[in-house]
């Protein structure tokens, strides 16, 4: 799994007036918590745009006064009126501890609705899950090779292993619809049907 590194200077003092004082210099607030201690710290906005600017799953090795803390992303507070990353959360990874994580789908194969003509739509792009820190990855491998036109595929469906996925079960994630194209040419068969039998019944010799 993928891994970005953040050298983090410990926050000591707190309030509105410490934190208006880190902004002025380009620094972020933020905290890491989830592990025997809650730690205050702040860097660099540049030092968190890698796990913050991306759909990707990651994790983040801290570190603060010469310790490293592994950790995920958990929140994100923007600024309203200039959208700058005005303060980050962390979960700490502590190895007995199940954490909850939003991991990426990714959609694998061609449906064989879509070799019937139909087309792909993908409904969700991520599930939540429950599990030990030693069973996060990347993301979750969802084979969509046996999706048939107008089926759907849902969250029940998805196969995680040694992870709980909150999502309510029944929830589509992905699904094979038809295309106008398909539409209109299912709508053409009955009446080109319908009119080549015309002839062939006008052509039949009358029963005596």
């Amino acid at each position: 799994m993928k891994s970005i590194t953040i050298e983090g200077q410990l926050r000591t003092e707190s309030g509105k007036k410490a934190t208006r004082q880190l902004r002025s210099q380009h620094l972020v607030p933020a905290v890491i918590y989830g592990g025997n201690t809650e730690i205050n710290f702040s860097a660099p906005a540049s030092a968190f745009k890698n796990i913050v600017y991306t759909s990707e799953f990651m994790t983040a090795n801290i570190t603060i006064d010469g310790k490293t803390y592994s950790c995920i992303l958990k929140d994100l507070q923007f600024d309203k009126v200039s959208d700058a990353l005005n303060h980050i959360d962390f979960l700490e990874l502590v190895g007995d501890k199940k954490v909850i994580a939003s991991l990426p789908l990714k959609y694998t194969g061609t449906p064989a609705g879509v070799k019937a003509g139909g087309k792909l739509v993908t409904k969700m792009k991520s599930i939540k899950v429950k599990t030990l820190p030693k069973y996060l990855k990347e993301f979750i491998e969802v084979d969509i090779n046996a999706l048939e036109l107008n089926e759907n595929l849902r969250v029940e469906d998805i196969q995680a292993d040694n992870m709980e996925i909150l999502n309510s079960p029944r929830i589509p994630i992905a699904s094979v619809t038809m295309t106008r194209q398909l539409k209109q040419e299912e709508a053409a068969a009955p009446k080109a049907t319908a009119t080549a039998a015309a002839p062939a019944a006008a052509a039949a010799p009358a029963k005596k």
